[in-house]
């Protein structure tokens, strides 16, 4: 198995820790931003969009961070994280498309010029509105997880895995965030796993 994609990319994130969930062996292959790659015939005949992530399972290849997560899942997952019924299913899924669509381009505005931008340059009324859209979207995550301990449920599951790969560097970067105690007490939860460790807490740049 092969992972193409540069650890300091969110959505390669969440195929890694998905990977070290499942207890996968694979390889990671930088690419993209500063490792190029993507442009090349190779990459290319991979994911003909030349973007990142894109997993090499044997002969079958797949790009798509979500699809990839919920691929390994369902092709290697077993006990807790591996949804047993349509519901749990669903409702673990709507996690993964809520992130994607409520934090897409608010989170880009904000971590962009408070991380890959220098600060005499930063773009300081995206980043403001970057940060109070995402302040209230984290708020909706946290009324959920005041009744659960995961937004999957019980248990640690697909649901998690978009957002928690985004939350690292919310509580990383240096920002005035809500006090949002659930919140923050589930990011404890998933950095206390070794897989989430390994697989999303790398440098920001």
């Amino acid at each position: 198995m092969k992972i193409w994609g540069r650890i300091n990319s969110s959505n390669v994130r969440k195929v890694l820790w998905c990977a070290e969930e499942l207890g996968l062996a694979y390889q990671q292959i930088d690419a993209g931003g500063a490792f190029g790659l993507v442009d090349t015939p190779e990459f290319r005949a991979l994911n003909p969009n030349g973007r990142i992530p894109c997993l090499q399972d044997g002969d079958f290849v797949l790009w798509e961070s979500n699809t990839i997560v919920r691929y390994l899942v369902r092709k290697y997952g077993s006990g807790d994280i591996l949804p047993d019924s349509l519901e749990q299913w669903a409702s673990a899924d709507r996690w993964m498309d809520w992130t994607t669509f409520s934090f897409g381009d608010p989170f880009k505005d904000l971590f962009w010029n408070m991380v890959r931008t220098a600060p005499e340059d930063r773009d300081h009324a995206a980043l403001e509105a970057g940060l109070k859209h995402c302040a209230e979207q984290f708020a909706v995550a946290d009324a959920v997880l005041a009744k659960q301990p995961y937004l999957s449920g019980e248990a640690l599951g697909i649901g998690d895995i978009p957002l928690g790969s985004l939350a690292y560097a919310w509580f990383a970067m240096e920002i005035e965030r809500p006090d949002q105690p659930h919140l923050a007490t589930w990011y404890q939860r998933l950095c206390d796993r070794e897989a989430y460790r390994k697989g999303v807490m790398s440098p920001l740049t």
